[in-house]
Formats: C-alpha cells, sequence, structure tokens
C-alpha cells in the first residue's frame, strides 16, 4: 500500500495553509480555527476510547468503544465540510442520528437534579474533556457562521454531539463503577 508522503511539506512555515480547493489562509483564519477545534475534539475522543479499551470484552464498553469511532469518523467529515469554502466535503452527520442515541442512553441513566461536576473514572472524564472542546468547536463554527456561509446542520450536529458527549460520559463512569459528584455550592 502506498503511503500519503513525508509528513512535512513546509509550505505552512509562514503561517499560511491551504483550504479544500487550494486557496492558502492564515492558520488563525476563522475556518481554520473551526476545522481545528473539531480535529481537537476527535483527538480528545481518541484518548477517551483508549481509556475504553480496557475493558474491552464487556458488551458496554465495546458498544461505547464503537459509538466514539464512529464519532471521530463524522467530525473527519465535519472538518471536511468546514475546510471547503464552497461547501463540498461531503454529507454532514445528521443531528437525528444521535438524539436517538441520546434518547436510549439516558432511559438508562438516573436523572440528575444539578450540574455534575465533570471527572470520573478515566474514561467518564475524557468524554467531560471532549464535551467540552465540542462546545468550542462549536463556537468557533458559530463565530465562522457571522462571517461567512456555513452549513446550519454543522451547528445542529456540534450542538447535539456536545449533548450525547455528556451523556457518554455519565454512561462511562457508570460502567467503571464510580458516581458522579453533584454541583453545589459547598
Amino acid at each position: 500500500m502506498k503511503g500519503l508522503g513525508r509528513i512535512y511539506t513546509r509550505t505552512g512555515d509562514a503561517g499560511k495553509t491551504a483550504l479544500r480547493g487550494g486557496k492558502r489562509v492564515s492558520k488563525s483564519d476563522p475556518r481554520v480555527e473551526a476545522y481545528g477545534t473539531v480535529d481537537e475534539t476527535a483527538s480528545a475522543l481518541g484518548v477517551a476510547a483508549a481509556a475504553m479499551a480496557r475493558g474491552t470484552g464487556n458488551p458496554g464498553w465495546d458498544e461505547l468503544i464503537a459509538i466514539v469511532t464512529g464519532l471521530q469518523r463524522d467530525l473527519f467529515m465535519v472538518g471536511a465540510r468546514l475546510a471547503a469554502p464552497d461547501g463540498s466535503g461531503g454529507e454532514v452527520p445528521a443531528a437525528a442520528d444521535l438524539e436517538s442515541v441520546i434518547d436510549r442512553f439516558s432511559a438508562g441513566l438516573p436523572p440528575f437534579r444539578r450540574f455534575i461536576l465533570p471527572g470520573g473514572g478515566p474514561a467518564g472524564a475524557a468524554l467531560h474533556l471532549a464535551r467540552t472542546i465540542c462546545r468550542r468547536a462549536e463556537r468557533r463554527v458559530v463565530a465562522l457562521s457571522e462571517a461567512e456561509q456555513v452549513d446550519p446542520d454543522l451547528l445542529a450536529y456540534l450542538n447535539r454531539l456536545s449533548d450525547l458527549l455528556f451523556v457518554l460520559a455519565r454512561v462511562a463512569n457508570s460502567l467503571e463503577g464510580t458516581a458522579e459528584t453533584e454541583w453545589s455550592r459547598v
């Protein structure tokens, strides 16, 4: 199998990068910030999956790893779409698909009365971190949408994804046997 070539190109040494289609922009461009933060979310999900891998063979963990891996694939599609100023780059994953997963897993969790502090076991904490990075990605896409045309389905997907990651963090903590800490002033 032929590889992609060397990892360095030197074309970004002056602080510029190419969008899909070849247009060169600053690495601080809002579009680059948006897809870069989506990429960061996918990487954080990789950390979460690595934390879950020690439970491989347990059907609950296996299902969560499969979901997280699928979300990483979705985020690559989201990033590709954001990297294309012309709106090309493939289909936007559907927020409704995430809603069905949220509903299914939420039904098996105890209701919460207050905010839950991010943390728990390694997998749950990693999913909470991925959730906050996803929220930042959403804010970056909102900022981009205020300057340029952005498919509103991208925003809906990222918004729903952060909700799903909250639920998955709770599920992971349950599988790890880690109690959730509710927020209180004291």
